[in-house]
């Protein structure tokens, strides 16, 4: 069970990327930008066309894969400089003791952000490879499947014209999808035309859904505590399954009050980094759905308790951007009634590029998806489809 070597790879994108001509999604660079100026045909710095790859390798040859969505070659740095000598040598089995190594040696300079990125990755690498070591797929090393299949919701519909909107929302209604999510275009900066905009893009996804299909709002950020007391009760006809990070993610007060407006249930966690911050969400009601990213949030080990956490209070966990890292958590979490999901598309924002890195993610039939419970570990393999798409750098 020791582990004998610990790799890096960075796949950055180098092929072609689509984009429009408006802005995709409101976002916290808004503050410092005009109305109408000119990122507003993009989402500012949050777009990323690199992602982060980890290999650990066992002494009998297995090879777990965990991933770094942001900052990858940050995270990179990370792991070489800091990481790699806690895991290599280490026993594969001590997982949690790995964990709480990565996390103390780094908790001077990390504790969030991009050194909790790459402490997911290696962890994510650790539980794929004890699953394959073990010939069990990792949901049922954390307690085994709690349904036969994963509910998932189409995440897409960014800001864009009204009849490409409709469009697109039409086609995840014919496709069988029961949830779908939409991003609003339009914060402060663009006042009471910007609030109508708003309403009338989601009273046409609405009308075009219709009432039995649920329509979930992602804000990015985007808008302030006064800005979102405006717009809530102008969404509330709409029916929101969720209104999703309004505020910055530090604003846990602004949170906790839009929450108990009750205009819509209000979900949140995709930048919290930590069990600790976690706690501090739930305390204050400042959510009713938690939306960690496991591959954000210190991986596997930290994700499973914080959905227990949840599952203690009542709130739901629906992972922020599916793959395979995130369903597992789902598939062996009563607290987690559905997984978000990216279709596969043209390079835009980045969430798209895990389709053309790897192999074995479950594509939505009819709105779900199912994990072969056949596969061991996390299930997937490194595609080598668009390799001559990416720049690969490597280390270790």
């Amino acid at each position: 069970m020791r582990i004998t070597a610990l790799r890096t790879k960075v796949y950055e994108w180098t092929g072609p990327t689509v984009g429009s001509e408006m802005k995709l999604s409101t976002n916290p660079m808004d503050l410092f930008e005009e109305a109408g100026g000119a990122h507003r045909n993009t989402l500012g710095s949050f777009v990323f066309h690199a992602w982060l790859v980890v290999e650990v390798e066992t002494e009998d040859g297995i090879v777990g894969l965990g991933n770094a969505a942001l900052s990858p070659f940050v995270s990179q740095k990370v792991i070489d400089l800091h990481l790699r000598n806690i895991v290599v040598g280490a026993n594969l089995l001590d997982i949690e003791q790995l964990w709480h190594r990565m996390y103390r040696k780094t908790i001077a300079f990390g504790r969030k952000g991009t050194v909790l990125g790459a402490i997911s990755a290696v962890d994510i690498a650790l539980w794929d490879a004890l699953g394959k070591v073990l010939g069990q797929p990792v949901y049922r090393l954390l307690g085994g499947a709690t349904r036969d299949r994963i509910q998932v919701y189409a995440s897409k519909l960014y800001n864009q014209p009204a009849d490409s909107l409709e469009a697109e929302a039409r086609g995840y209604r014919e496709a069988g999808y029961k949830a779908v999510k939409m991003r609003l275009g339009y914060g402060p900066r663009d006042g009471a035309e910007g609030m109508r905009r708003n309403v009338e893009s989601v009273a046409r996804v609405r009308e075009v859904l219709g009432e039995d299909i649920d329509l979930m709002a992602e804000v990015y950020m985007g808008w302030t505590l006064t800005y979102a007391r405006r717009m809530l009760p102008m969404l509330a006809p709409f029916n929101l399954r969720w209104v999703e990070e309004p505020v910055i993610a530090d604003d846990i007060e602004s949170y906790a009050a839009l929450n108990a407006l009750g205009c819509a249930p209000i979900s949140g966690g995709e930048h919290e980094h930590t069990l600790a911050g976690f706690r501090t969400l739930v305390e204050r009601r400042a959510v009713d759905v938690l939306q960690f990213d496991t591959n954000r949030v210190g991986g596997i080990t930290q994700a499973r308790k914080i959905a227990v956490l949840a599952e203690a209070f009542g709130l739901e966990v629906i992972p922020h951007a599916g793959q395979m890292h995130n369903y597992h958590i789902v598939m062996a979490s009563y607290a987690a009634p559905m997984a978000e999901f990216f279709p596969m598309h043209p390079v835009e924002v980045g969430n798209e590029l895990f389709w053309y890195i790897f192999d074995g993610e479950p594509v939505a039939e009819n709105g779900f998806i199912t994990l072969d419970p056949d596969i061991p570990g996390l299930g997937l393999t490194l595609s080598d489809r668009y390799l001559d798409s990416f720049r690969i750098t490597e280390t270790g």
